[in-house]
């Protein structure tokens, strides 16, 4: 129990001594309490005074960094001026771009107008600078030595020189515009300096064109006057082929290097472009058809070749000269062209009928007449054997004339003619052809009854008739297709006429001389002077033969002619030989036959060798 007595005491104690450390700590924390709220109160006004300092320091931290920014800003401004000022350098085209994409950059999130208004400036300039620099390159790509020659495929734009203009034109493209940035200051500005540019490619392609087709048309033109007409108009046709294979490879490359691709500005650009070389086209043809004017006879098929290789170039004309310039039919230079050499044209068909109806007047009553070939009936011939060279020309232009209206001064009116369509061109060539043949046959016919000895007449209407249907009837330049039965005929049957005429007018005397007259008797005198007369006939057909060659053009004809001939002759001379050499008509026979019948066959193939 004591021990328990004690050990409760000795925890009393201990209590005690912990009560008196809980209440000094107590009284320290207390004082402590009472040191703090003094302490808070002393500080607080420092602290307020303090926040404030701080926030004028940020205030004033933030100030220098926006000085620095705007500090920053003018420096790069500067910098991006001084480039646009400069220019663009092909070699460095990216970095000009960049900068110009920078400043549309900054003025589509710039608020301030005047910021935004003077970046705008500048980019103006810079897109007047890469229009400068576009238009140095086209400029550069349309001068120099045009090509020679007079089939041009293409006028030529230097290749190295696409590598650089293809991505400008592609920038240029992507410029300002009202249409796709209708709230960019600088995109009206943009828009006319493009437009100028473009007009400006207009302008140089075209006079580059001009320069490179002009050499050509200015030769076709000087050669006209000596090369055959059929020639030069084909020439003519290639030349024209050659504007059209021009302009269809400018149209491919206006939409290449365009930098204003709306098709109404493609139309524009593109007609302003073609206006030099339809300027040269029309003027080129008009020097022909003056030419043709002045000598239509001469130049009849330069007329009409060159006619047909308008017609054969028309629709391909109209489609990239008219429709893809957006130019209208009024304004088609082609067309009237075309129409003013066409009216050309169908002058010439009356005009070479009534020239070979006035070739049928001849010398004059009594007047004396070659026995070889007229000129009519060669230049006659060779308009035949022309006509298939400019079949369709031809064809074309005498359906717009109308059928028979080419027989001028025969009473009939022009437009009484029959009506044929477009599908009846080789009706009506038939239809021309013959009449052209009737007239030449008919002046042959007038022109050997002018001639003063008969005979003569005979032999010049058989050469000219004959040269006329060989070189019609037998020629491989196709001549045939023209012809119709009744125009074969026509040849067939005067040829024979002529032949018939021929033998009547050169051997029947000599078959006369020899043919005994009923009635007159058989006797000695009358076989003397038979013989005679049909030597001395037979001396004038020689002598006539000698002066006048026949069928000299014809070799085959002249050995059947002759062959008929000695049919003809020498068996009716080896019958009366005969005959009367047994009644010993004379002691000298050798007196009045002077050739055997040999011998006058032998003359007589001497006529035609």
């Amino acid at each position: 129990m004591d021990d328990e007595a004690a050990e409760i005491e000795l925890l009393e104690q201990n209590l005690n001594k912990t009560r008196q450390i809980s209440q000094r700590m107590t009284s320290i924390l207390t004082s402590f309490d009472t040191r703090l709220v003094k302490l808070e109160k002393s500080i607080l006004p420092l602290y307020n005074s303090t926040q404030l300092l701080t926030k004028r320091a940020s205030n004033i931290e933030s100030a220098l960094q926006k000085i620095d920014e705007v500090a920053s800003n003018q420096e790069g401004i500067a910098v991006e001026e001084a480039l646009i000022l400069r220019g663009p350098q092909p070699s460095q085209l990216g970095v000009y771009k960049e900068a110009l994409e920078r400043l549309n950059a900054s003025i589509a999130f710039k608020s301030s107008d005047r910021d935004s208004r003077d970046t705008a400036r500048l980019v103006e300039t810079g897109a007047k600078k890469l229009a400068q620099l576009y238009t140095k390159l086209v400029a550069e790509g349309s001068s120099g030595t045009p090509p020679t020659g007079i089939e041009i495929t293409a006028s030529p734009f230097p290749p190295e020189l696409l590598p650089t203009l293809t991505p400008l034109v592609t920038f240029l493209r992507t410029l300002p515009q009202p249409s796709t940035h209708p709230s960019h200051p600088a995109a009206p500005a943009i828009l006319t300096t493009l437009k100028e540019a473009q007009r400006g490619y207009a302008d140089m392609r075209g006079s580059w064109i001009k320069k490179c087709l002009e050499s050509q048309g200015r030769w076709i033109v000087e050669r006209a006057e000596t090369v055959d007409g059929v020639v030069s108009g084909k020439e003519f046709g290639k030349w024209v082929d050659s504007i059209l294979n021009v302009a269809e490879e400018e149209y491919e490359l206006l939409n290449q290097l365009a930098p204003l691709l709306a098709s109404s500005s493609l139309s524009s650009t593109y007609n302003t472009l073609l206006t030099p070389v339809i300027s040269l086209f029309s003027s080129t043809l008009s020097s022909l058809t003056s030419l043709i004017k002045r000598s239509l006879h001469k130049y009849t098929f330069l007329a009409l070749s060159t006619y047909s290789s308008l017609l054969a170039s028309q629709s391909r004309w109209d489609d990239l000269l008219i429709r893809r310039a957006g130019r209208k039919d009024k304004d088609n230079d082609f067309r009237e062209g075309a129409h003013s050499l066409r009216a050309v044209c169908l002058r010439s068909f009356p005009e070479f009928i009534v020239d070979i109806k006035s070739a049928g007047l001849g010398p004059g009553k009594g007047g004396e007449l070659s026995t070889g070939l007229a000129d009519f009936t060669i230049s006659t011939v060779q308009y035949m054997e022309r006509i298939p060279n400019v079949k369709d020309a031809v064809g074309s232009a005498l359906l717009t004339l109308g059928d028979g209206n080419w027989k001028m001064g025969d009473g009939m009116q022009v437009g009484k003619g029959s009506k044929l369509g477009d599908g009846d061109q080789q009706i009506i060539l038939e239809h021309y052809t013959y009449d052209v043949v009737s007239t030449v046959v008919n002046s042959l016919t007038t022109l050997s009854r002018t001639q003063k000895r008969p005979a003569f007449g005979s032999i010049f209407l058989l050469n000219n008739i004959s040269y006329l249907r060989t070189r019609l009837l037998e020629s491989d330049l196709d001549i045939l297709s023209l012809l119709s039965k009744p125009t074969i005929e026509v040849l067939n049957s005067n040829f024979r006429t002529a032949k018939a005429a021929y033998f009547d007018l050169n051997f029947s005397p000599l078959l006369q001389a020899l043919a005994e007259e009923k009635g007159s008797g058989g006797g000695k005198a009358a076989t003397k002077e038979r013989f005679t007369r049909f030597f001395d006939l037979f001396e004038e057909v020689k002598e006539r033969h000698r002066m006048a060659k026949v069928l000299e053009e014809d070799e085959d004809g002249r050995e059947q002619l002759c062959e008929e001939v000695v049919k003809l002759v020498v068996p009716s001379l080896q019958r009366f030989t005969q005959r009367n050499r047994e009644k010993e008509f004379s002691k000298n026979p050798s007196k009045y036959i002077k050739m055997s019948a040999e011998e006058v066959e032998s003359q007589i193939r001497s006529f035609y060798s």
